[in-house]
């Protein structure tokens, strides 16, 4: 199973923008640790990545969406409003891992300013925290080809080929 931070939402946007009462947000905080033990003790493997972007890359980004038409979907209110709270924002956070960063179901927190590495970084992390047994494949082989038969030619009959570009 994997969980992100936004499966902490309550923890994160939820509480920095007011969609959740302080007692809400408390009581959430106060289950996760729990929950998050009864899955691992139920032999559930629970991994927990935070992918951590800086300041500048954010607003960096987010300068991108705006100036790139293909990303301006990627825009809304709640993203622009997250760049003006950025220090709320980072001190729910570091609250959110203080909190839930435990021995039995710790964070992994992967720098991702840039972006292709975070992935590389996180994908070869993950794989390195799942068991696993190689398998074997019975693969198959490849059979010879049968004669060409008469009057089979090289190639196909066309007239209207695509140019070779690359």
């Amino acid at each position: 199973m994997l969980f992100d931070r936004s499966w902490y939402n309550r923890a994160g946007v939820e509480r920095v923008m007011g969609f959740c009462t302080t007692d809400e947000y408390e009581r959430f905080m106060r289950l996760v640790p729990s929950f998050e033990r009864e899955i691992v003790d139920n032999g559930i493997i629970l991994l927990k990545y935070f992918l951590d972007v800086s300041q500048d890359e954010q607003r960096r980004r987010f300068a991108d969406r705006i100036e790139d038409p293909v990303k301006h979907w990627k825009l809304s209110p709640m993203d622009t409003e997250s760049v003006r709270r950025w220090w709320d924002y980072t001190l729910a956070y570091q609250d959110m891992l203080r909190a839930t960063d435990t021995p039995h179901c710790p964070w992994h927190v992967v720098p991702s300013d840039d972006k292709r590495r975070a992935r590389l970084n996180l994908i070869a992390h993950l794989l390195n925290q799942v068991p696993y047994e190689k398998v074997k494949v019975a693969l198959p082989k490849v059979p010879k080809a049968e004669p060409r038969p008469k009057g089979a030619e090289d190639g196909l009959p066309a007239s209207h080929i695509v140019p070779t570009r690359y």
